[in-house]
Formats: structure tokens, C-alpha cells, sequence
């Protein structure tokens, strides 16, 4: 299981030709509580770049962008409910959505572990 990161703060965690994507912990904090969540239609086509979510906090709204190509097959309808997920697990109970990728070259495009963490120092 690989995990790859955005310069915009999503992660995407890939089993197998599947990605689950969300926001990673240093982008939730920054947002402060998270109060709402846009989440995308399963069946959705997306390319790499494009809005997929929407996150609203007590600060702001931010989108969720694509970390990939592919389409949506799955997403986390416990946030519906429960959107303070993101705040409180970011990387598991908090995900958003999942991605079957299209092409998995685009996944050498993202930042490692190490790449991410020099961006939010």
C-alpha cells in the first residue's frame, strides 16, 4: 500500500488499482472544524486537477481536487452525518472518496512522505 501526497494537501492512499483519497492531517488543522462535506456522485469521471469535494470548516470552504484520472466508486457517506471525521481521523474513518485509476503513471507525479513533509514546514 503506497500513500502520495498533493502540494494541495490531499492524500491518496492506493490498493491495488484503487485510490482513497482525502485531506491530510496537516490540511484539516488548518481548516479548523470541519462542518460540511460535498461529496462526489459514484460513477463521477474526474481528471487529475479537477474539483471533486468540498470540505466547508468554521473558517472557509475548500475544494478537494483529483489527486488522478479515473472514476469515482465509492464514497464516505459517513461524512454526511458525521463530517467532523476529517477533523478527528483524517487518514481513515475520515476519507472521502474512492478512485479507480486510470493511469497509474500519474501516481510518480506526487509527493512521497518525505516531499510532503518539506512542503509544510
Amino acid at each position: 500500500m503506497t500513500t502520495k501526497f498533493t502540494p494541495d494537501h490531499e492524500y491518496i492512499r492506493v490498493e491495488g488499482s484503487t485510490g482513497i483519497v482525502g485531506i491530510t492531517p496537516y490540511a484539516q488543522e488548518q481548516l479548523g472544524d470541519i462542518v460540511f462535506v460535498e461529496l462526489p456522485a459514484v460513477g463521477k469521471a474526474l481528471k487529475k486537477g479537477d474539483e471533486a469535494a468540498v470540505v466547508e470548516s468554521v473558517k472557509a470552504a475548500s475544494e478537494i481536487y483529483a489527486p488522478v484520472t479515473g472514476t469515482i466508486v465509492e464514497v464516505n457517506s459517513l461524512l454526511t452525518n458525521e463530517p467532523g471525521l476529517v477533523n478527528s481521523d483524517p487518514e481513515a474513518a475520515g476519507w472521502m472518496f474512492k478512485i479507480a485509476i486510470s493511469d497509474a503513471s500519474e501516481l510518480d507525479t506526487l509527493l512521497d512522505a518525505d516531499g510532503y513533509a518539506e512542503l509544510t514546514l
